[in-house]
């Protein structure tokens, strides 16, 4: 059996909203938990950073401040001693280096950007569309039994093709929206539900 989590909103904070607060720029605050269209999220995240002057660098520098949500370190090497873990984001490889460190390194699926010569984010390049699902179904293709935890929008479609879907603390839209899923609100009550 293999566990597939989330990164952001499961194990760190939201990397766009520490953004956010850093910059004072309210609409970065936007996040898969509010926008389904990721898309869409994306290009609008784009325009603000270039309209701001926000380069790859400065949004590092307020990444390498983040910590792991309180409890996260401890809950992923309880699971890890238990089960095989993959972390599927929808983050960045440019973003997630100085976190995968304050977590332990574990594997983690993701995509990649684009930096033009100035150092600003030019584009963004996923490694295939729903990549979350497409990873579900291709270790399921494997032969294994996946479980898997998530908060958001771009979460759901993981949650569905997974043996078992479980949220974690979402948004109440969300659980609105999606009643079929198990609603986990700390780190035993995630693990539990894992096992």
């Amino acid at each position: 059996m293999i566990c597939c989590l989330d990164l952001e909103g499961v194990l760190v904070p939201e990397i766009w909203i520490q953004v956010a607060r850093k910059t004072k720029i309210k609409a970065l605050e936007r996040t898969t938990r509010d926008e389904p269209d990721y898309d869409k999220l994306m290009r609008y995240r784009l325009e603000i950073l270039k309209a701001n002057g926000i380069k790859l660098k400065d949004i590092q520098h307020v990444i390498s401040k983040i910590q792991p949500l309180p409890g996260a370190k401890e809950f992923l090497k309880r699971l890890q001693a238990k089960h095989q873990v993959i972390i599927l984001s929808d983050t960045y490889y440019e973003f997630a280096g100085a976190l995968l460190t304050k977590l332990g390194f574990p594997t983690l699926f993701c995509n990649w950007l684009s930096v033009d010569k100035r150092g600003f984010i030019s584009d963004y390049h996923l490694r295939q569309k729903s990549g979350k699902e497409k990873a579900v179904r291709g270790l399921k293709k494997l032969g294994f039994e996946i479980y898997a935890a998530g908060d958001s929008y771009n979460d759901i479609a993981m949650l569905k093709v997974a043996d078992k879907g479980i949220l974690f603390n979402p948004p109440e839209k969300i659980i609105k929206q999606f009643p079929e899923f198990r609603v986990t609100r700390n780190y035993t009550e995630l693990l539990k539900a894992l096992e």
